[in-house]
């Protein structure tokens, strides 16, 4: 019996490594065929793999999409950032709650010295800043609002970060607490503070109720969830229910264009909804600018 050649060589030679023709070989790759030295295989799950064709694996493993054309994720680095700030923002301001009077939102007031602050002053960073600060106090509102945010972020974000993927996933969370910024700015009066993550928790409520209606999964939980808190926002004092609405509306908006966007022009479509959202939230604070520049003549 003669020994086995590898491809192109002469007949009766024995086989070479293809990348090292000087070195002979009797192992070949599993996927190729090719015959390799041990330095160009690596071990697989079955037999051995050629340095190529494992990368060749990466590069594929690398541009796999989740179904809403995201890249895939295996965990939920995102949500466990978020918490992590949001957390750590927290006991901070516990131990300087004059933060909650610079980061809050807030949409036109004074200052002890006389000064205009909020939005409608140019802070247009509390659009943004509000819903990484919790009102401070492990007693009262301060520390339930921080903790069910958080609980709700746990339960909801890494599953709607794996299907959305990561970038996508971020996008809507932060246009949401945008958003339920942008409607306290409207309808909420003008010097009272509001702070919290909840806009952009109800954000990810409505995108979990898109996600669920356009895979055909059971939705009834996600909405029972958000009546109920809804009912709460607007029963229990001091709750900001303008956020969550806000929040709402914008994260299940932003969502559907994500989750509905044809295949073929999927990134498209999803940019343009992405910007389309950003360019309203900005033209309605402009025009609430304008709106209070007339009536206050600043």
């Amino acid at each position: 019996m003669s020994a086995p050649s590898s491809p192109g060589s002469p007949a009766g030679t024995p086989p070479a490594c293809f990348r090292h023709p000087g070195r002979e070989t009797y192992v070949s790759c599993v996927r190729c065929g090719r015959y390799a030295c041990p330095d160009c295989l690596r071990s697989a799950a079955v037999g051995q793999q050629c340095v190529e064709c494992v990368r060749g694996a990466s590069r594929q493993a690398r541009d796999a999409r989740t179904v809403f054309g995201g890249r895939v994720v295996t965990g939920a680095v995102v949500t466990w950032a978020l918490v992590v700030v949001n957390v750590a923002l927290f006991l901070l301001v516990l131990a300087r709650p004059s933060l909650q009077q610079d980061l809050g939102m807030l949409g036109l007031a004074r200052n002890d010295q006389g000064g205009l602050i909020g939005v409608g002053a140019g802070q247009w960073y509390r659009l943004i800043t509000s819903a990484f600060v919790a009102p401070a106090g492990l007693g009262g509102l301060g520390f339930a609002d921080i903790a069910f945010n958080m609980w709700a972020l746990i339960v909801v974000g890494p599953a709607l970060e794996r299907m959305l993927g990561s970038a996508r996933y971020l996008v809507v969370y932060l246009l949401s607490a945008v958003g339920g910024a942008v409607l306290l700015y409207y309808i909420a009066p003008l010097n009272e503070l509001a702070l919290g993550a909840s806009g952009a928790v109800f954000g990810l409520f409505g995108a979990w109720f898109v996600v669920a209606r356009r895979l055909r999964l059971d939705s009834r939980w996600i909405v029972l969830i958000i009546a109920i808190n809804l009912v709460f926002s607007f029963v229990v004092p001091r709750i900001a229910w303008q956020d969550h609405l806000g929040g709402l509306v914008a994260g299940g908006l932003l969502t559907v264009a994500y989750a509905y966007a044809p295949r073929g022009r999927r990134f498209l479509i999803q940019g343009g909804a992405t910007l389309a959202m950003l360019a309203l939230l900005a033209a309605a604070v402009l025009t609430r600018n304008a709106q209070l520049a007339a009536l206050t003549g600043i």
